[in-house]
């Protein structure tokens, strides 16, 4: 029995709470978690959480958007009843999936397309923002020749009733009390006279001869040097944005599962947890793979790669990997992805271990692959198996035999509709992460899955 201690349950996965709690020995914690009519979430904790220990329990599948402001709400009602420490204990991380950094899907820094871009030609996005050792940055602007070239063009006067500055487009001169401007020319006649008659603002119309780094439409003027207007394409960085959600909403502590990038723990202020679902794979491969030290390990794609070398070498089982080119035209086509195998696997059982499957495109098209060049069966590992879009149907017509992933998200409708499926309990893993997190004890006991 764990005393001093409260579990809440989010709406997402409500059946895996409970089986952490059962293991724990506690009741789950009374709440009231519904919406209003207009859509707004309304929380209402029924049981004191003053001086507790309070673990919030919300996986990131199904109806993503709203079991995240569920959290949020929560971890900020459970901070207002005075609770001691908040955990966020997320099976699976919402928008772990997007990277921080702005990108484009061939992976180039961002840019326009090579085809929109002339190579002769300098576009402000042609280079990077911040240029690097050995790169100049600019590589067709020269500023002592091109620079003194569109000096030429301007004129510097001086004089009574003259102009005394820069002609430029869009500018306004103002004249002193002798009548001598001082400023640039151009633009239309926009005159008002002062005190002692003399003109205030003077504007000319004179346009010939007058240039700026703006002035699209006159590409004569400087052959190198031509500014595009346009807008870069930026990605919003959704990991930050989430990781600061849940630190404001007062949350002391996050607890994961198999983070698809594992970076993403740099982007807490606050201690987080990245669990594993490595020792359940491993697991399941020793038990139900007959001869799996025959069997080859493949990862489906090269991001992959360690995840699946880190089973296969603790197995002393063989490697192989997909490699999966990209080749657009441009960047707003359909990408058609490329896919090489490299490693043996003919006459042998091929175990595909990947850390997530949505669409379960990566992972079919990898199986049909194995199958092509000889495989005898094909297994899918996977730790997270949202399975959303026409998965379930993609993976039934599918070369694979079975498809294993954990209940980090619900899979009852899965299981009923996908007869190819099993599933793997990671509530142990949980209640015991939970167990030690409130004892103050170390969880380092749950990474060593060799």
């Amino acid at each position: 029995m764990v005393r001093n201690i409260v579990i809440l349950s989010g709406n997402s996965h409500p059946s895996l709470s409970e089986s952490v709690c059962n293991m724990l020995g506690i009741p789950s914690g009374n709440r009231i978690l519904s919406k209003f009519s207009v859509g707004e979430t309304r929380c209402e904790i029924q049981d004191s959480v003053r001086g507790k220990d309070v673990f919030i329990i919300q996986s990131g599948g199904g109806s993503i958007n709203d079991h995240l402001i569920e959290l949020c709400i929560m971890i900020s009602a459970c901070k207002t009843g005075s609770a001691k420490r908040v955990t966020a204990v997320l099976p699976l991380f919402p928008y772990s999936r997007q990277p921080d950094l702005p990108y484009n899907k061939i992976g180039a820094p961002l840019s326009k397309p090579p085809t929109e871009v002339p190579k002769d030609k300098y576009t402000f996005e042609s280079v990077p923002a911040t240029p690097g050792p050995g790169i100049i940055k600019s590589a067709s602007f020269n500023r002592e020749t091109d620079l003194a070239r569109v000096m030429s063009k301007t004129s510097l006067t001086n004089g009574n009733g003259t102009a005394n500055g820069l002609q430029r487009t869009n500018s306004e001169n103002y004249f002193n009390g002798n009548g001598n401007a001082n400023g640039h020319t151009n633009g239309n006649t926009n005159g008002s006279t002062n005190g002692d008659g003399h003109s205030a603002v003077y504007q000319t119309h004179s346009r010939a001869g007058s240039y700026t780094t703006h002035d699209y439409e006159n590409p004569g003027l400087i052959s190198t040097f031509q500014a595009k207007p346009g807008y870069k394409r930026w990605v919003a960085q959704a990991g930050t944005l989430v990781a600061d959600l849940l630190t404001c909403a007062g949350a002391d502590h996050v607890v994961a599962l198999d983070l698809h990038d594992p970076q993403y723990q740099g982007f807490f202020d606050i201690p987080m947890d990245n669990l594993y679902g490595r020792p359940l794979l491993k697991r399941y491969i020793q038990q139900n793979i007959p001869d799996y030290k025959d069997a080859v390990i493949v990862s489906p794609d090269a991001g992959g790669a360690k995840r699946a070398t880190a089973i296969a070498d603790s197995l002393g089982m063989d490697f192989a990997l997909i490699h999966k080119e990209r080749r657009p035209t441009r960047i707003t086509d359909r990408q058609n992805a490329t896919m090489m195998l490299v490693g043996n696997v003919a006459n042998r059982v091929c175990v595909l271990v990947d850390d997530l499957a949505d669409t379960a495109n990566t992972i079919t098209r990898a199986a049909k692959l194995v199958r092509k060049e000889g495989a005898t069966a094909v297994y899918a590992l996977l730790t997270h198996g949202v399975l959303s879009g026409d998965a379930i149907a993609r993976i039934n017509a599918s070369a694979l035999d079975r498809v294993i992933v954990t209940n980090s998200v619900p899979q009852d409708e899965h299981k009923k509709l996908c007869p190819k499926l099993e599933v793997l309990d990671v509530a142990p893993i949980f209640a015991e992460a939970i167990r030690r997190i409130h004892h103050g004890e170390s969880i380092s006991v749950l990474f060593q899955y060799d």
